[in-house]
């Protein structure tokens, strides 16, 4: 297995991780509020990290350190966005196709950024991600459903975190980049909770469960997955095998929660996975058409 399959495979590993991640932060946040909820949670994961960077974390250059501290900050703010759509959310799969925009955003991110031009592929899958979006907007109204806008903003930080971190991770050891991120997302959402919420007087014991899973399986694990998958292979690619996530979540929360999809969000949710897909099977013809 080559280096590249094998980081398709992980990165694979990584969505049903990711997808697990809905339903314990939805469970968790029932008990816990949420800016607190996140703001544990990471630095938590980040100090189950941090013994197996130490070494790296002492030899690493500084000005690198401070980078990847900045991209932390590119995280957090994403994280901190979307969480609190869940958190005023009833539908976590359409919150989750949302947030799968991030990755078509990648591309037209990349562009100002780090001057490089979507492909064409990506000008003709961009129209059906729209009007996906839109499909899934057309029963209740934007103005109704404040969540879609909350995981709009969430998909376009985390699309601006996945191109600076897919250039980072070329430079960091992965354990160090993932310790540091989640560290400063971790304090963020901190100070964000500090400033804005009051934490319930108990917290019953099923709830610090939901929250152990969230630290152990969907934080540190899935991170230091995403993080080794991005490092060996291209950061478009990496974007369209996360495209899995938001279907791995639709089929957890309709087996969990009973989560119904009426036509019209079905149909915006399939157009957004078309568009993806699309882009993604598209950039594989032209490439091999461009090398025949």
């Amino acid at each position: 297995m080559t280096l590249e399959h094998r980081a398709d495979f992980i990165l694979v590993a990584t969505t049903m991780l990711a997808a697990a991640g809905w339903i314990f932060s939805k469970q968790a946040i029932q008990g816990l509020p949420p800016f607190g909820f996140i703001g544990s949670r990471f630095v938590l994961a980040s100090v189950f990290l941090l013994p197996f960077c130490y070494k790296a974390l002492r030899k690493v250059n500084r000005g690198d350190l401070l980078r990847a501290m900045s991209v932390g900050c590119l995280l957090g703010s994403a994280l901190l966005l979307w969480i609190y759509a869940i958190s005023v959310s009833d539908t976590l799969g359409e919150g989750a196709f949302i947030m799968s925009l991030s990755m078509l955003f990648v591309p037209l991110i990349a562009w100002p950024l780090f001057k490089q031009r979507p492909p064409r592929m990506f000008w003709f899958s961009l129209p059906i991600a729209v009007a996906g979006l839109v499909l899934l907007s057309s029963a209740s109204g934007w103005q109704q459903s404040a969540s879609q806008i909350w995981f709009v903003l969430a998909a376009v930080m985390l699309a601006v975190h996945f191109n600076f971190n897919s250039r980072f991770s070329q430079r960091i050891p992965t354990l160090l980049l993932t310790c540091t991120q989640l560290f400063v997302t971790g304090l963020m959402g901190l100070v964000a909770s500090l400033a804005f919420e009051t934490w319930p007087e108990q917290v019953s014991i099923d709830i610090w469960g939901w929250f152990a899973m969230s630290v152990l399986i969907a934080t540190s694990l899935r991170y230091v997955m995403q993080t080794s998958g991005q490092k060996h292979t291209t950061a478009a690619n990496a974007a369209i095998i996360m495209v899995l996530e938001p279907v791995w979540t639709v089929v957890l929360s309709m087996v969990w929660y009973g989560e119904q999809m009426p036509m019209n969000k079905l149909l915006g949710c399939s157009l957004i996975l078309l568009a993806l897909l699309f882009y993604r099977g598209g950039a594989k013809i032209m490439e091999r058409l461009s090398t025949a």
